[in-house]
C-alpha cells in the first residue's frame, strides 16, 4: 500500500481550492449586476426635472398678467401643468433664481383634468386682459387677446423607466433573496458545492502534508497511553508492511472518549500533522440538515471521497450528534433523520463493501449515550480513554504553555502542577493565558509567580468584587462561615489539605476555602464522611455561634446531597440498602418514565440520606463547639485581614492531627477503571459556600 496517494485530478497543488474561487467570482459578478439594475432603476426614479419650482394659481395668474409665460405643458399622467417663460422674462431679476434653466420648464404648479385646466386657464386670460383695459382705457379686447394668448401643449407621454421599475424591481429582490438563499443553503463557499443541488455533498475539510498542519505530537504534552495508541495507528499508515507482512491488520476506527478540554481534537491534529496522508475533518452536526436525506448523502459522499484518496484519515468530532442510540425517543413516530445519517454511517463503516485503507477517528465525551451498533469492533475497534492529567502530565502540559510566554525566575512549574488537581489542559492554557494578561495589565516584563496564582484563583473563584457592600453582621456570619470550614478541614483526618481562607467576593460566592485534594485512585466510607463533614462546617458554625442559620451555605448543601445520594445509590456504601447499585453506565434509562426500584426502596433511600447528612452535620457541631475560641480567633483573623492561609491556621489550632501519608503509585499491571465504572465524586479545589441570595 503505497504511503501517499495523489490526486491526479487535483491541479491545485495546495494552493487553495479552485471551486471557491470560482464561487467568490460568481458571487462577485452578481452583487455587480444587482448595484446596475439597482443604480438605473434610480436614475429613473431621480430622472425628473429637480431644478423647477412649485408655484401657486396666484403666482401663476401674476404671471400671465405680467406676460411671462411662452408656454404651458399640460402632462396628464401626473396632473401637472410645467411653465415655459419668455426669454425676456428670465433676465427679469424676479426670476433670477430660474434664470439658468433656459430650457425650461422653469415652474410647475398642481392641476386638475385637462378640461378643468382649459377653463380655468381661460379665466385667468380675461382677468388679465379686463385688467390690462381698466389700467389702459384707450386699448380694446381684440387688442390685447393675442397679447396674453400663449399655447397650451398636452403631454400623454409615459415614463416607461419607471412604470418598469415598478414590476421589475420587486422581481429583481425576489430573485436576489433566493440566490441568497441558494448560497446560504450550502454553507457559504465551502466544502459542499457551489449550489443548492449539491448540498448533500461532505463538508468535510481536508489536511494533507501541503496544507501547512503544524501541530505534531511534539505539541501534546501528557496523554501518553492515548499518544501510544494513537501513534500506533499513525506508524500503520506510514509502515504498513510492518503489520500486513504479520497478517495484523489495522483497526478500523478508532474512538477517543473523555471529558472536555482533556486534548482530545488537539491529539486529532496531531495525528493531522504526522500522519502524512490526507486528512479529513469535519463535526457531527455537519451531518445534521433540515432537508430529509441529506445527512446520509453526506456520509456517502465524504466516503466516496476518502476511498478515493486512501490511505487516509476521517475525523468526526462530537459523533454524538449523531451517534446516539436508535430508538430513544419513544415520543416520536415519525422518520428520524438523525437516524437515517447513523445508519448510513454505520453500513460505510463496516457495510457489505469494505473502505481498505480508510480509519475513522471520533471524539465524544458522552460515550454513554453511542449505539452500541457503533461501538462493535469492526467499527470503533478502539476506545481510548483520554482522562484528566495526572501531576506530571499537568507539568508537561505547563512546559507546553509557556513557550511563548516570558516566565520569570520565580516560576516553578512543578508547584503549579501540584496547585491545579483537577484541572484539565484546556484549563491549564486558560491559566497560562490569564496569568499573561495580568502581567500585562500591571505593565510587568515578565509572568511572575504571584500572576500564576491570581490566575489560578480567577479562574477557579471567578472575579474578585470588591465593590460589593456588607453590613457589619452579614461580614461576621460569613467570616464565621468559612472559619467552620477551615477548621473541622484541619482537625479531621481525610478532609482536603486547606490552602487559604477568603472573605473576598469572587464570582457568586462571598466567601471561600481553598482546597488542595488528594488524587485519588479509590475513595472508601470514612473518606467521603469526613469531605462531607467539612463542607457541613461551615453552617454548624454559624449555629454554634450565632444560634441559627443562613441561605449562605447553599452551595455545602447541594454537594453534600449529591455525595450521600452517590454513596447510597451508586456505590453501595449504606449497610441498610445493601450492595446494590442503580447507576447505569449505559445510559439506556435515559427515557425511561420510572425508578429502578420501589417506592419502599424510594423511601428507604430518602430516610438513609437523609441520616447520613444530619450525622455529619452533628459531628461538625461536636467539632467547633470543642474549639470555640480557636474558631472565634481565626474568624477574627479573616475580618482583619480577609485572607489567611494554611499557616495562619496552624499557628491557632496547632499541627494537623493527621499526617497525611504519601500516595502510592499503581502498578503498570493494574488494569485501568473501566467505562461502566462510574467515576468518583470530583473534589473541587474551591468550596463556593456563600452564593449570593
Amino acid at each position: 500500500m503505497p504511503q501517499n496517494r495523489t490526486n491526479p485530478f487535483n491541479k491545485n497543488n495546495g494552493k487553495g481550492n479552485p471551486r471557491n474561487s470560482k464561487d467568490k467570482t460568481s458571487a462577485t459578478l452578481s452583487y455587480i449586476y444587482i448595484l446596475i439594475a439597482v443604480a438605473i432603476g434610480l436614475y429613473f426614479l431621480m430622472s425628473t426635472n429637480t431644478s423647477m419650482q412649485e408655484i401657486d394659481n396666484t403666482q401663476f395668474k401674476q404671471m400671465v398678467e405680467n406676460r411671462d409665460v411662452e408656454h404651458v405643458e399640460y402632462v396628464n399622467k401626473s396632473h401637472r401643468a410645467n411653465v415655459y417663460l419668455t426669454k425676456d422674462a428670465l433676465k427679469q431679476s424676479r426670476y433670477e433664481s430660474v434664470s439658468k434653466n433656459v430650457d425650461g420648464p422653469q415652474y410647475f404648479l398642481s392641476v386638475g383634468d385637462y378640461a378643468s385646466f382649459q377653463d380655468e386657464l381661460k379665466d385667468i386670460k380675461a382677468t388679465a386682459i379686463k385688467k390690462a383695459m381698466a389700467a389702459d382705457t384707450t386699448l380694446t379686447e381684440t387688442d390685447l387677446i393675442d397679447s396674453y394668448d400663449f399655447p397650451v401643449k398636452q403631454d400623454n407621454s409615459r415614463n416607461w423607466g419607471f412604470d418598469l421599475m415598478i414590476w421589475f424591481l420587486p422581481m429583481l429582490l425576489i430573485v436576489g433573496m433566493m440566490v441568497m438563499w441558494m448560497r446560504s443553503m450550502r454553507g457559504g463557499s465551502g466544502p459542499g458545492g457551489g449550489n443548492i443541488f449539491s448540498i448533500g455533498k461532505s463538508r468535510a475539510q481536508e489536511f494533507d502534508e501541503k496544507s501547512g498542519q503544524l501541530v505534531t505530537f511534539k505539541d501534546v504534552a501528557g496523554l501518553e497511553g492515548a499518544k501510544f495508541e494513537i501513534e500506533e495507528v499513525v506508524d500503520f499508515l506510514k509502515n504498513p508492511k510492518k503489520y500486513t507482512v504479520l497478517g495484523g491488520k489495522i483497526p478500523k476506527g478508532v474512538l477517543l472518549v473523555g471529558p472536555p478540554g482533556t486534548g482530545k481534537t488537539l491529539l486529532a491534529k496531531a495525528v493531522a500533522g504526522e500522519a502524512k496522508v490526507p486528512f479529513f475533518s469535519l463535526s457531527g452536526s455537519d451531518f445534521v440538515e433540515m432537508f430529509v436525506g441529506v445527512g446520509a448523502s453526506r456520509v456517502r459522499d465524504l466516503f466516496k471521497t476518502a476511498k478515493e484518496k486512501a490511505p487516509c484519515i476521517i475525523f468526526i468530532d462530537e459523533i454524538d450528534a449523531i451517534g446516539r442510540a436508535r430508538g430513544k425517543n419513544a415520543m416520536s413516530n415519525v422518520n428520524d433523520e438523525r437516524e437515517s445519517t447513523l445508519n448510513q454511517l454505520l453500513t460505510e463503516m463496516d457495510g457489505f463493501s469494505t473502505n481498505a485503507g480508510v480509519i475513522i477517528m471520533a471524539a465524544t465525551n458522552r460515550a454513554d449515550i453511542l449505539d452500541r451498533a457503533l461501538l462493535r469492533a469492526g467499527r470503533f475497534d478502539r476506545q481510548i480513554q483520554v482522562e484528566l492529567p495526572n501531576l506530571n502530565e499537568r507539568r508537561g502540559i505547563f512546559g507546553v504553555h509557556v513557550r511563548n510566554i516570558k516566565i520569570g525566575p520565580d516560576v516553578d512549574l512543578d508547584f503549579f502542577a501540584k496547585q491545579t488537581p483537577g484541572f484539565s489542559g484546556a484549563d491549564i492554557a486558560n491559566v497560562c493565558n490569564e496569568a499573561a494578561l495580568i502581567a500585562a495589565r500591571k505593565d510587568k516584563e515578565c509572568v511572575e509567580k504571584e500572576d500564576f496564582l491570581a490566575a489560578v484563583d480567577r479562574i477557579i473563584g471567578g472575579l474578585e468584587r470588591r465593590s460589593s457592600v456588607f453590613t457589619p453582621e452579614e461580614k461576621r456570619a460569613v467570616a464565621f462561615h468559612e472559619a467552620g470550614h477551615a477548621t473541622v478541614s484541619w482537625l479531621i483526618r481525610y478532609a482536603s489539605p486547606l490552602v487559604k481562607v477568603t472573605i473576598v467576593p469572587r464570582g457568586k460566592a462571598l466567601g471561600a476555602a481553598w482546597y488542595l485534594p488528594e488524587e485519588r485512585q479509590l475513595t472508601n466510607y470514612d473518606q467521603m464522611v469526613d469531605e462531607m463533614t467539612a463542607l457541613l462546617g461551615g453552617r454548624a458554625a454559624e449555629e454554634v455561634v450565632f444560634g441559627q442559620v443562613s441561605t449562605g451555605a447553599l452551595n455545602d448543601l447541594e454537594r453534600t446531597t449529591k455525595m450521600a445520594y452517590a454513596m447510597v445509590v451508586y456505590y453501595g456504601l449504606d449497610k441498610k440498602i445493601g450492595n446494590v447499585s442503580y447507576y447505569d453506565s449505559t445510559g439506556q434509562q435515559e427515557f425511561a418514565f420510572g425508578k429502578p426500584y420501589s417506592e419502599k426502596t424510594a423511601q428507604d433511600i430518602d430516610q438513609q440520606v437523609h441520616d447520613l447528612v444530619e450525622d455529619c452535620y452533628a459531628r461538625a457541631k461536636s467539632i467547633l463547639a470543642e474549639h470555640k475560641d480557636q474558631l472565634s480567633q481565626l474568624a477574627q483573623q479573616l475580618l482583619d485581614r480577609e485572607v489567611i492561609f494554611a499557616e495562619d491556621v496552624e499557628r491557632v489550632l496547632g499541627p494537623r492531627p493527621f499526617a497525611k501519608e504519601e500516595p502510592q503509585a499503581v502498578p503498570e499491571t493494574t488494569a485501568p477503571p473501566t467505562a461502566e465504572q462510574p467515576q468518583t465524586p470530583e473534589t473541587d479545589t474551591l468550596t463556593n459556600n456563600t452564593p449570593e441570595s
